[in-house]
């Protein structure tokens, strides 16, 4: 593994470790929507490095392993922590617009980095395949893409289970940007899925017109 993913992994899991044993860190450092608004704005950065429990912080990880390698095939170690960072950033900053009215809601995790990874990877390599739980059969990267963003404004929409889908629409947009802007060529080599890609992300923006 390229040394920025090791460190990467190295922090979630020392971060995430503390914040398992002492209440006090995890607390200050969490996605608080109050917190934020009253100041306290590295929460907006801190808050993903954190996680719930062992299973939270050792799927997002795994999920960061499997596809980081597909993302430094084309992009350079700086590029990767660009994405990676800037898509931790827009998952929590649309977490934060999103829920701005409601005070006392929180969260952690390092999801919505995380889907930006997924996500550039598959902008990347649209064709890839995916197996998954549950389905013995391969499924097309860019699909895949399509169908998790769409479950994720559909969950944000109606509160589905205890999970960030927010966060994790933020990342996947932020990562499908930077990656088309870091590497433009992928509209010449993949042009029809890439642009199938952007449909999640203009019927959220529909949503979000026709709610303003």
């Amino acid at each position: 593994m390229n040394f920025i993913v090791i460190a990467l992994i190295a922090a979630n899991i020392l971060a995430s470790l503390k914040g398992f044993k002492e209440q006090f860190f995890f607390n200050k450092y969490k996605f608080s929507v109050l917190s934020i608004q009253k100041g306290e704005q590295y929460r907006l950065f801190s808050s993903g490095f954190l996680h719930v429990d062992y299973f939270h912080l050792g799927f997002n990880m795994y999920a960061l392993y499997l596809f980081s390698g597909t993302v430094l095939y084309s992009f350079s170690s700086v590029q990767f922590l660009l994405v990676y960072g800037v898509s931790l950033l827009a998952g929590n900053y649309l977490s934060l617009f999103v829920h701005k009215n409601d005070p006392y809601y929180s969260a952690v995790g390092a999801s919505g980095a995380v889907t930006g990874i997924v996500y550039s990877s598959i902008v990347l390599f649209p064709d890839m395949k995916l197996y998954l739980l549950l389905i013995p059969i391969p499924i097309k990267g860019y699909f895949f893409g399509i169908a998790y963003l769409l479950y994720s404004i559909y969950g944000m929409r109606n509160q589905v289970g205890n999970v960030g889908h927010t966060a994790h629409i933020g990342g996947a947009v932020a990562g499908y940007l930077l990656t088309i802007v870091m590497q433009p060529s992928v509209f010449y080599q993949h042009p029809v899925e890439v642009l199938l890609m952007a449909i999640p992300i203009v019927i959220l923006w529909g949503l979000h017109l026709k709610k303003a």
